[in-house]
């Protein structure tokens, strides 16, 4: 049902609010970056702890958003987000993907652009944090690597952007690649948002007519070596294992997101 002028004018002030909120909240995150520094001395210690902060920071938000009635959500078997050493891969239909993701899952590592390493309002967070930038791509695989290796979760997207709604999916290989070089399996997610907002290019003060309904789902794990068939490993080229695995990851969740959208007709 559509919502009445003055519900959708509401939804545009809570919709500001929110964003002003980010934007506070990340300048007060990386401005007590120098005081972890201080207090806690274990380089290792102060980024769990950071990743902590941002853990329930992000929890509040998301509950800042529900409560002010710019969006509500459902998860789905969300519960298998708490275990560690998770190689989660999900889709990206809007802006707040990984804020969710990043309430949901404790001490989360991830990828992200290097542009916003550079942004006044997320460059804090990302520092204290030890984020991955994807600015240098051997140097995302043996980071990517090394996290993983000592049991963090690490949230990845496949399409390296935001998707563009009503085209296929388009995933980039990076993620098949960390995922063929790291023995733990694939934990894919997928993200559906209705009616869609914070699409790539669309600014934050684009107010859908009605309110954005989220939906994750923590679908079945694969293992990324399942891409090898029936031949032998040794004899699949690493550049083809990465192509098999990349068209396997679509089909996944090409299916499940139609799937999905029937289920909820």
């Amino acid at each position: 049902m559509l919502s009445s002028p003055l519900g959708r004018l509401w939804r545009g002030i809570a919709t500001a609010i929110s964003f002003l909120t980010f934007g506070l909240g990340g300048l007060l995150v990386g401005g007590m970056w120098p005081l972890l520094t201080l207090v806690v001395r274990c380089p290792d210690k102060r980024q769990k702890l950071a990743r902590s902060i941002i853990h329930h920071c992000m929890r509040g938000f998301v509950g800042l958003m529900r409560g002010l009635g710019v969006l509500d959500y459902r998860l789905h078997d969300c519960e298998r987000l708490q275990r560690p050493g998770l190689l989660v891969l999900a889709n990206h239909p809007t802006l707040i993907d990984v804020v969710f993701l990043l309430a949901l899952i404790p001490h989360a590592d991830c990828v992200v652009k290097g542009r916003l390493a550079r942004n006044p309002f997320t460059r804090g967070p990302i520092r204290a944090a030890g984020y991955i930038t994807n600015e240098e791509p051997q140097g995302v695989l043996e980071a990517a690597g090394a996290s993983l290796a000592r049991g963090n979760a690490l949230i990845l997207f496949p399409e390296g952007t935001r998707s563009v709604p009503g085209r296929a999916l388009k995933f980039r290989r990076g993620a098949a690649n960390i995922a063929l070089r790291t023995p733990c399996d694939i934990t894919p997610v997928l993200i559906n948002c209705q009616p869609s907002t914070l699409t790539k290019g669309e600014p934050w003060y684009h107010i859908p007519a009605q309110r954005v309904m989220l939906n994750l789902k923590v679908l079945p794990d694969m293992t990324a070596h399942t891409t090898q068939l029936l031949t032998e490993k040794d004899e699949v080229p690493p550049p083809q294992q990465s192509r098999l695995l990349t068209q396997q990851l679509v089909a996944l969740f090409t299916y499940e997101s139609a799937k999905f959208k029937h289920y909820r007709q």
